[in-house]
């Protein structure tokens, strides 16, 4: 679901953006406003970095965010009628995505395209989400310039607007930074880590999208197809978190949903998860990676860590927050992974030889695990994202002395794309 300008034109709630939603924009003859701009064509493929389109989405993304429109006709600002902008692949949209990262500074992520509209009616519609790191500036031949929404037209930021835009994005950053300390803070309390080590990964959306709360339904939805996609990005070689919360019935908390810890037995404590679904598209991933199993009658001490562990914990991670994401209409989202461990020997993270043997030859011992942070747009091109969960997952055991992952694998870049 989503809410677009054409949306709040038209007096609609949020929903899909549909053919039928920009005939009734054109035949109500909607204005070009600060979140809408009508353009009758599209800019050309060739040599698209040079045209006006990256003038044109960093004003949206200055001006908060908005859509624009290829394929409708304007007077004095206003829709008057559909023209048919041909047909367009999918290596034209990757252009439009790249010259929105590569022509604008800082870039531009995050850019959702459709397609409206058959043969002879055909519409393309670029949403420029909003962005808390302006002001993006574009290059005027060899100086830099940052364009801006003034109504229906795109003008030119003066020295004050700029100066006023760069301390709100550092304002946002300070808002950013502590809301996921918070996160991670509460996430984090109560856990027994002067006897066992445990992973603590939260994920926050760097501008959380507040729509209506999810159900326990909608809740138990996105925890059910996690697991799928969790399985994808790491199999089951090693202890997956997901596996070990109540996922079937997820409890009411604070503004979210909580999948308690089902590993209550005495032989299953050790495997012991919490993850949580907040309201605002927050998700987190609590689990004890020290003491697991490693026999059927044995046990690793509370400070040695099984790096297979922190990558299934990863992978759910990940998971959780692009379907999260998906449910509640988020996109990019800040990301913390960190070990707890308050006892006196260092933290050891133990890997596989090639015969498949845990060993510890490896390892940095760790006084403390200094907590790994990225940023991710988790709504972009599956095989994208997937290797953002790799390249997540390696810097956090590369930080213990491993050098690979072992069971996230994701396909080979395409070199063409």
């Amino acid at each position: 679901m989503t809410f677009t300008a054409l949306h709040r034109a038209l007096g609609l709630a949020p929903g899909p953006l549909t053919d039928a939603l920009l005939d009734a924009a054109v035949a109500a003859g909607v204005m070009e406003a600060d979140d809408l701009d009508w353009k009758s064509e599209l800019p050309p493929a060739k040599g698209l970095p040079q045209t006006d389109f990256p003038k044109d989405v960093a004003a949206m993304a200055n001006s908060g965010g908005g859509i624009i429109v290829f394929g409708v006709r304007e007077s004095q600002k206003a829709a008057t009628e559909r023209i048919d902008v041909g047909e367009l692949d999918e290596a034209y949209e990757r252009s439009l995505r790249s010259a929105a990262i590569t022509a604008i500074s800082p870039p531009v992520f995050g850019l959702n395209v459709y397609r409206l509209g058959d043969e002879g009616n055909r519409a393309f519609v670029v949403e420029v989400p909003a962005s808390i790191d302006g002001p993006h500036l574009i290059y005027k031949n060899d100086y830099f310039a940052a364009p801006v929404r003034n109504d229906s037209d795109t003008v030119w930021m003066k020295e004050r607007q700029i100066e006023a835009m760069y301390r709100a994005r550092f304002e946002e950053r300070r808002h950013a930074t502590e809301a996921l300390d918070a996160l991670y803070g509460e996430a984090a309390a109560g856990r027994d880590s002067d006897k066992r080590a445990w992973l603590v990964a939260v994920a926050h959306p760097r501008i959380p999208r507040f729509r209506d709360r999810l159900t326990r339904e909608d809740a138990r939805g996105v925890l059910t197809k996690t697991v799928g996609l969790a399985l994808t990005y790491a199999g089951r070689g090693g202890i997956h978190p997901l596996e070990n919360v109540d996922r079937d019935n997820p409890r009411p908390g604070l503004r979210r949903w909580v999948a308690v810890n089902s590993a209550t037995g005495e032989r299953s404590v050790w495997r012991e998860a919490w993850m949580s679904i907040h309201s605002d598209g927050s998700v987190t991933v609590t689990a004890a990676v020290g003491g697991h199993r490693m026999s059927s009658d044995g046990y690793f001490e509370g400070w040695q860590v099984e790096s297979a562990a922190i990558e299934c914990a990863i992978a759910d991670l990940m998971a959780l927050m692009r379907t999260t994401a998906e449910a509640t209409d988020n996109d990019e989202y800040d990301v913390r992974l960190g070990i707890e461990w308050t006892g006196q020997q260092p933290i050891t993270i133990l890997t596989k030889d090639n015969m498949g043997f845990t060993y510890e030859g490896v390892s940095v011992p760790l006084h403390r695990y200094t907590p790994v942070e990225t940023t991710v747009n988790a709504i972009e091109p599956a095989a994208d994202f997937f290797w953002h969960v790799h390249d997540f997952a390696q810097d956090c055991v590369n930080q213990g002395g491993i050098s690979h992952v072992l069971m996230i694998q994701p396909p080979a870049r395409d070199a063409s794309a």
